[in-house]
């Protein structure tokens, strides 16, 4: 099944059109002035949102390692936390981190958190998942972070070097089922303003 659309900020955000004044770019305007020259006017980019179930999500997030972590802090407020992110073979966000992190502690606290993955690419399409956290301490959490760096990276050239090291900087794993999802989103500008009427009074 797939998780129910969110509205608001899902639909819209850090890859939306800008108008506001600065250099011309492809979303900024129809045309590209080059001194007393203009150029061919450009097509602008139309946001988009595409609904999708779980597999979908799961396949678009894999080959994604940017994310934020949203988790909330004792007094209710958001933090927000830079992460590298993978999908373990069971299907959930997996996280690399230390114990001390504050994020791991708002996870024990409060384990209602959103995840925002992002692509390589500043204006490639992003979602927000939301889920229920784990935070999993050593020793259990030497195979889970196994696991996280194969499916990220593939093969380590020694295993267990790599786990003598995370044990040695006592790290610590976050888990996050997602429970609902908001589309798959392209930024850019609304679809009404595309095509020829969307032109209209623009210069």
């Amino acid at each position: 099944m797939s998780g129910p659309v969110l509205s608001g900020p899902v639909t819209s955000g850090p890859h939306s059109g800008s108008l506001a004044s600065g250099p011309p770019t492809a979303d900024a305007s129809p045309a590209v002035r080059s001194g007393s020259s203009t150029l061919l006017p450009m097509s602008p980019s139309i946001a988009s949102n595409t609904r999708v179930e779980l597999p979908e999500l799961l396949d678009f997030v894999r080959p994604r390692h940017r994310a934020l972590l949203l988790t909330r802090r004792a007094d209710g407020s958001p933090q927000a936390s830079p992460l590298t992110c993978g999908v373990d073979d069971a299907g959930r966000i997996v996280v690399s981190t230390y114990p001390e992190r504050a994020k791991v502690r708002n996870a024990r606290r409060d384990p209602a958190v959103s995840v925002v993955v992002l692509s390589d690419e500043w204006n490639g399409p992003w979602v927000q998942v939301d889920g229920e956290a784990e935070v999993v301490d050593l020793p259990e959490a030497v195979e889970p972070l196994v696991e996280y760096y194969r499916n990220i990276a593939g093969e380590h050239p020694d295993w267990d070097e790599y786990r003598a090291a995370m044990v040695k900087q006592g790290k610590s794993l976050i888990r996050i089922t997602p429970r609902r999802w908001g589309p798959i989103a392209t930024g850019g500008f609304p679809a009404r303003l595309a095509g020829p009427e969307g032109d209209e009074g623009r210069g």
